[in-house]
């Protein structure tokens, strides 16, 4: 029979259910706007595989032309976007909430009526919005590399 307890007689399935029961949350992550002097946005790299799929689905990725790159892109950023700074100071609409992309303050601001439109007024260049879409997609943990440990830890010396 294995020792199934630590030093502090908390077994360690307790211990494993413990560490399982909590959520897993990556924390939000500021992306300087290049062009914009001064200006980022705060996201939330919190991204599901369903949510993903949804976005690619609305970018055009099951339609005969395929996926549009710069739509998905902006469909990315403006459903993670938590806050727009401006020399490290949060912008708030008149009620005090944080402004987004399908925000009015936002829609009137780029001259836009729609949040993808938004996006790309608001970068000012196509690939500034891929490469932003991009570096949130690697802080949700999309391009994590996982190594595989090739020694048994549990394998006393």
């Amino acid at each position: 029979m294995s020792d199934d307890s630590n030093h502090d007689g908390v077994s360690v399935l307790s211990q494993l259910k413990e560490i399982v029961n909590k959520k897993v949350k990556r924390d939000e992550v500021f992306i300087e706007i290049p062009e914009r002097n001064g200006v980022k946005i705060l996201v939330s790299p919190n991204i599901t595989q369903q949510q993903l799929k949804s976005w690619q689905r609305t970018a055009g990725a099951d339609t005969k032309n395929g996926i549009d790159a710069t739509k998905f892109a902006c469909l990315v950023i403006a459903n993670t976007t938590t806050g727009i700074y401006l020399n490290n100071k949060e912008a708030f609409d008149d009620n005090g909430n944080s402004i987004g992309f399908a925000s009015p303050e936002m829609l009137e601001m780029t001259n836009t009526s729609r949040a993808v439109e938004a996006v790309i007024a608001f970068f000012g260049l196509d690939p500034h919005v891929e490469a932003s879409a991009l570096a949130i997609l690697d802080a949700s943990g999309y391009g994590d590399t996982i190594e595989a440990i090739k020694e048994n830890p549990t394998n006393q010396s």
